[in-house]
C-alpha cells in the first residue's frame, strides 16, 4: 500500500529536477511480453480519471493550484494512446472511492490499494509501478556494500515493513529508528549509522538533494507481500472496455518508452 502523505521535502525536490543520470535502472513498468489485448480504441472515445490533489509526487495541486504529477500526466498519455477525450478530477481521499463507485468517473488514478474492501467494489489495471526498498550508504562506498550478513548500524523509519524486515533477515544489525526516512538519512549523512534501508521513492528524492553524501547501494528488494503490490489504476467493477482498454495503452506505452519518460521526469534518481 502507498502511504496517503508523504513529507512535504518531496515537494520542495520537486521545484527543479537535474539532467537524469547516463545510466540508470528503469522499471519494467508493464510486463513487456504481455498477453496482448484485443482493443479498439473506437470502443473508448473518452475517459473520466479522479484523483485527489494531496499525494506528491503522483497527484498534487501545484503552488498555481494546477493538478500535476506522475499519475496525471500517466492519465493523459493514456488517453493520446487511445485517443480519447480525457479529464481529471480532482476529488478527497475520503470521498473519491464513493465518487468511482457512483459512476462520477471511469477510473481512479491515485494510490488506491488492491486487497480490503476495494478488491470487492473495484477491478484493477495491470500494475504500472511497483515501489522497492533500497539501501543508502555514504559515497565512496555503494561500490563495495555487501548486505549479505552485515552487521553494523542500519537507520530505518520506526515501525516500518522495511525495519520488520531488516530485523528479521538482518539479526546481527543494529537498527536505529527514526520518525521518517530523511531523519535517517540525515544521521548517515553525519555519520551516526552505516547505512539506511527504506522505501526507495522516499530515499530518491533525498539522493536527487543531496547527490555528493550519498547514493544507492546494492539491489533493489520487491517484496509485494510486506512493501505492496504496487501502482495501478482503479475501475468499477464490470467495466471490462474501460480496464482493457487502459491495460492495452500501458503495455503500448512501455513498448514505446514513454513510461520511463514519465518516470525520469518524476523521478530523475531511478529507485530501481
Amino acid at each position: 500500500m502507498v502511504p496517503r502523505r508523504l513529507c512535504l521535502l518531496v515537494l520542495a525536490a520537486l521545484v527543479s529536477f537535474p539532467a537524469p543520470p547516463s545510466a540508470q535502472n528503469l522499471p519494467a513498468h508493464v510486463d513487456p511480453a504481455a498477453r496482448e489485448d484485443m482493443v479498439d480504441p473506437a470502443m473508448v472515445p473518452a475517459l473520466r480519471f479522479l484523483t485527489t490533489d494531496d499525494f506528491p509526487p503522483f497527484n498534487y495541486s501545484d503552488g498555481s493550484g494546477r493538478l500535476v504529477g506522475f499519475n496525471i500526466d500517466l492519465a493523459n498519455a493514456i488517453c493520446m494512446r487511445l485517443s480519447a477525450r480525457c479529464t481529471v478530477q480532482a476529488w478527497p481521499w475520503n470521498r473519491v472511492q464513493e465518487a468511482l463507485a457512483n459512476n462520477q468517473g471511469d477510473a481512479l488514478i491515485a494510490g488506491l490499494s488492491m486487497d480490503g474492501q476495494a478488491a470487492e467494489r473495484f477491478d484493477f489495471s495491470r500494475i504500472y509501478l511497483q515501489l522497492p526498498a533500497r539501501f543508502v550508504t555514504r559515497r565512496g562506498v555503494e561500490m563495495v556494500f555487501d548486505p549479505a550478513g552485515f552487521a553494523g548500524s542500519v537507520g530505518a523509519r520506526e515501525g516500518s515493513a522495511q525495519a520488520r524486515l531488516i530485523a528479521r533477515v538482518l539479526p546481527e544489525a543494529q537498527i536505529s529508528p527514526y520518525e521518517t526516512e530523511f531523519d535517517a538519512l540525515a544521521a548517515l549523512r553525519e555519520g551516526e549509522v552505516d547505512v539506511v534501508f527504506g522505501d526507495g521513492m522516499r530515499l530518491a528524492f533525498w539522493l536527487n538533494d543531496n547527490p555528493d553524501c550519498c547514493a544507492f547501494s546494492g539491489n533493489a528488494y520487491f517484496r509485494p507481500d510486506l512493501f505492496g503490490q504496487g501502482m495501478t489504476i482503479a475501475v468499477p467493477a464490470g467495466l471490462d472496455n474501460v480496464r482493457t482498454a487502459i491495460n492495452w495503452a500501458l503495455v503500448r506505452l512501455e513498448r514505446e518508452g514513454r513510461l520511463n519518460e514519465l518516470y525520469l521526469r518524476w523521478f530523475p534518481v531511478s529507485f530501481y
